[in-house]
């Protein structure tokens, strides 16, 4: 039945907020009160609070709600004040759970300061004389509001337990009856309890019954203190604001507080104090906040936090078996990718074999499209050698033969075997089949060598001009033999390109130019060019234009020039007919 009237009480706040929305009426203001006091009495007590805040704040109608503990509590757990007026161990509590931070402290005018402003008074009856101290309670009857109640309980409660004495264990019975206070006066004075725990002053402002009917136990001496009270002093009530409370709001409440003139009752507020003495006394009665200090064995702890210990058991056990499966697959996966690595070192060697048989072959394959100018280039010499040697047999029977006659054919068939063991020499380094090496080489001197391969293997060779510019002494590292297929696969191609032509309108320009570390090399003929559609699919395999093509040559002349870090092209020239090919190498110094 409590449970469901706190509930309704609280639907009943958040109704109210929205009715004042909805009627566009002044902002409410919501301050939870923790009522210690029937609801008359407290309402006369913070009258005088609510109507000093609208007048401050016109734009704003500030609306008290009193609350018992358990409601306050759940107040600020739903956000449902924007404001809490509590006592010193309510607010402590609060604060390590919710957060919620002071913005000021009442200041009464019977309290000598803020800092000394609340504690507790046992009482007993006047006629009580086996009672005198607090000692005395032990195997009696007491009676408080509740375990919650900081000056109703808890600031008693210290006092005890400095004495040795346990509340729950030492006493006969220990009931709490809750608010309001005057609960506890009345079982006391009616014998149904020896002794009751009330706040500070509690007994003095009775006005039903007289002061002198109760005697408080162990009074102590505090200076300035208008009230008897059986414990040290604390800080007076705060008030406090909620993480969700607007900052603008929460500074123009404390400007207004601390503005407040004291009221007749005396009440009016300062600067927030320090509640350090509360978190003190609670850590010492490790209750509230700081129950969890109790617990302080191992066992205890195991009890206490078991669900958390059997979650991290359970983190630990997933966690073991996580890391013993990814190890296993990273095993596993290492060995893979090893294995991997391992037959990717072998496709790439069968790779390399077969792209060096590929490479022979074509150059074989450029040997054999000039195979016809060949044989012709190498029968010369032949012819040559046949000549003189005849005519050194027909200088013999004829009796003619003389010493300088015999030394010109020497010579002039010495020279012709030269030439053709030259030519021979420079197609069988040609068309030798051997691993891929590199060499640093001067690019020009490639290119001359290449020229004069190309021009000893033609009976009717083309003009061929080299443009070395500034790029005569231009340095790169590259596989020499490679170089001069790309070479001889552009040449050839520029040749058949101008079959069309008469023999003195074939010319093959090479032009060689420098560009921020890369050295470009073009090679231009003059012939018929190229379609567009078929200039797309140039540099695919097996694509040709010839009749008699394999379509290979410039696919393997780009795949060489990409393994040396350049690109091949093709583009028509700027003017006039024919195709340039450029390719590109980078230079080293």
């Amino acid at each position: 039945m409590f449970f469901l009237r706190r509930r309704v009480f609280l639907a009943l706040i958040l109704l109210s907020t929205l009715n004042f929305a909805a009627s566009g009426e002044q902002r409410p203001v919501r301050i939870g009160l923790l009522a210690f006091l029937d609801t008359e009495a407290m309402t006369s007590q913070w009258t005088p609070l609510v109507n000093h805040l609208a007048a401050a704040l016109p734009g704003y109608k500030p609306v008290l709600i009193q609350l018992d503990h358990a409601a306050l509590r759940e107040a600020v757990a739903t956000q449902s004040v924007d404001f809490v007026i509590t006592n010193p161990g309510s607010y402590v509590a609060l604060e390590m759970e919710f957060g919620i931070s002071r913005i000021a402290t009442l200041d009464t005018a019977q309290a000598p300061s803020p800092m000394r402003a609340v504690g507790s008074a046992v009482i007993v009856r006047a006629d009580r004389k086996d009672l005198v101290s607090l000692s005395d309670l032990a195997g009696k009857r007491v009676i408080a509001v509740g375990e919650n109640a900081f000056g109703g309980f808890q600031v008693a409660w210290r006092e005890f337990a400095q004495l040795g004495l346990d509340p729950f264990t030492d006493f006969a019975q220990l009931d709490f009856v809750g608010l309001p206070m005057h609960t506890v006066t009345d079982a006391v004075i009616e014998g149904r309890a020896d002794a009751g725990i009330v706040r500070a002053c509690t007994i003095e402002n009775l006005a039903s019954r007289p002061p002198s009917g109760f005697r408080v136990l162990s009074p102590r001496r505090e200076p300035d203190f208008p009230c008897q009270t059986s414990t040290r002093l604390y800080p007076d009530w705060p008030i406090a604001t909620l993480r969700s409370t607007p900052p603008a709001l929460a500074k123009s409440i404390a400007i207004a507080l601390l503005a407040m003139s004291v009221t007749p009752e005396g009440m009016s507020w300062t600067v927030p104090a320090d509640y350090q003495a509360v978190h003190e006394l609670f850590r010492e009665l490790q209750t509230g906040p700081y129950s969890y200090l109790k617990e302080s064995t191992l066992r205890a702890a195991v009890v206490r936090y078991w669900p958390l210990i059997l979650m991290l058991a359970t983190l630990m056990v997933a966690w073991i078996i996580y890391t013993v499966r990814v190890e296993y697959l990273v095993q596993a996966r290492t060995a893979a990718l090893r294995q991997a690595l391992d037959e990717r070192k072998t496709i790439e060697g069968r790779m390399r074999v077969h792209q060096e048989q590929v490479e022979h072959l074509s150059r074989l394959s450029i040997l054999g499209e000039l195979s016809g100018t060949l044989a012709h280039e190498i029968n010369q010499p032949l012819a040559s050698i046949g000549n003189y040697a005849q005519s050194l047999v027909l200088r013999v029977d004829n009796g003619r033969v003389t010493d300088a006659a015999v030394r010109e054919a020497s010579l002039e068939m010495a020279g012709q075997a030269a030439r053709a063991a030259g030519i021979l020499s420079r197609i069988r380094g040609f068309s030798r089949k051997r691993a891929t090496v590199r060499e640093r080489r001067v690019l020009a001197e490639l290119v001359r060598e290449t020229v004069v391969l190309f021009s000893g293997m033609l009976s009717n060779r083309p003009e061929i001009r080299v443009d070395e510019g500034t790029a005569a002494n231009c340095v790169v590292e590259v596989d020499p033999l490679q170089i001069q297929q790309i070479m001889l696969n552009l040449l050839k191609n520029g040749l058949d390109a101008m079959q069309d032509l008469p023999d003195d309108q074939r010319r093959l320009d090479i032009v060689l130019r420098p560009d921020n570390g890369t050295l470009h090399v073009a090679v231009r003929d003059y012939g018929r060019g190229l379609a567009p559609e078929a200039q797309e699919h140039l540099f695919e395999p097996f694509f040709t234009t010839k009749t008699d093509g394999l379509g290979l040559g410039l696919s393997i002349c780009t795949t060489i020039i990409e393994a040396h870090g350049g690109r091949l092209s093709a583009q028509p020239p700027a003017e006039g007919p024919g195709l340039v090919f450029t390719f590109t190498l980078p230079t080293h110094d």
